[in-house]
């Protein structure tokens, strides 16, 4: 029986998931950037990219990404779109090192980084032209308040873009999973030291509803259109949400 997504924590202890999602952050911040992209061989990027292209559509003038990290995706918009970025995150650590990566690229004047919660975004209802987030829906502690936010901060008929892994399906699927449990975790601990961050990677994927459920979900969320895109082989999904 798969999990609730919102019992899937970092470190199984007795604090919220919240605070042990931002403690994770804060740990593996150092080697974060490195690991994410060793580790997927940088088809991340690619993953992104695709994300831009259909949000540069919209043609949006000031963006918010949500659970923002080291700043990737924030960087990707900006270059893709030529948008204001906003980007925010629980984890400082994960800031700092994103707020550098910015500065050395000049674009501290188009993007700013701020501390903060998914679930509790401090912007007024209907400010942004898009909004934005890269593999960090699964770590909300409420999912459903997380994606009620994002929605009341983007404006009328503009777009919600989720990027999220969700599980690759067919005879590909057990090789898969064999190196998201087993391999991945590993080279994670080896390189990063924190023990549970890339064990609670593959836990929460296996938990986070993808697909047609993460559908449901956001048009229960009041979306009024709702659609996604697989990549990879299902590795990951985009979904395209719309006020």
């Amino acid at each position: 029986m798969t999990k609730d997504i919102t019992k899937v924590t970092p470190y199984n202890s007795e604090t919220s998931k919240k605070s042990q999602v931002e403690d994770m952050f804060d740990n593996i911040a150092p080697k974060y950037d490195l690991l994410n992209h060793a580790l997927s061989m940088k088809i991340d990027v690619l993953w992104r990219n695709k994300l831009v292209r259909m949000m540069k559509t919209d043609v949006p003038k000031e963006v918010l990404d949500v659970a923002t990290g080291t700043g990737d995706l924030a960087i990707a918009v900006e270059k893709g779109t030529q948008a204001n970025v906003v980007g925010l995150d629980l984890s400082q650590q994960m800031l700092n090192v994103g707020i550098n990566k910015i500065k050395k690229l000049n674009l501290d004047r188009k993007i700013s980084m701020q501390k903060g919660d998914a679930e509790n975004l401090p912007f007024e209802d209907n400010r942004f032209d898009a909004v934005s987030v890269a593999f960090g829906v699964r770590n909300f502690e409420n999912l459903q308040k997380g994606l009620a936010e994002l929605r009341r901060v983007v404006k009328e008929n503009k777009s919600v873009y989720i990027l999220e892994f969700s599980k690759v399906e067919g005879f590909l699927g057990p090789f898969y999973m064999f190196y998201f449990k087993n391999i991945l975790p590993a080279i994670g601990r080896l390189v990063s030291k924190d023990n549970r961050a890339y064990t609670y990677l593959p836990d929460s994927v296996n938990a986070f509803p993808f697909g047609e459920k993460m559908k449901q979900i956001l048009s229960d969320t009041g979306f009024r259109k709702v659609e996604y895109t697989k990549l990879s082989f299902g590795i990951a999904t985009i979904y395209k949400a719309t006020k």
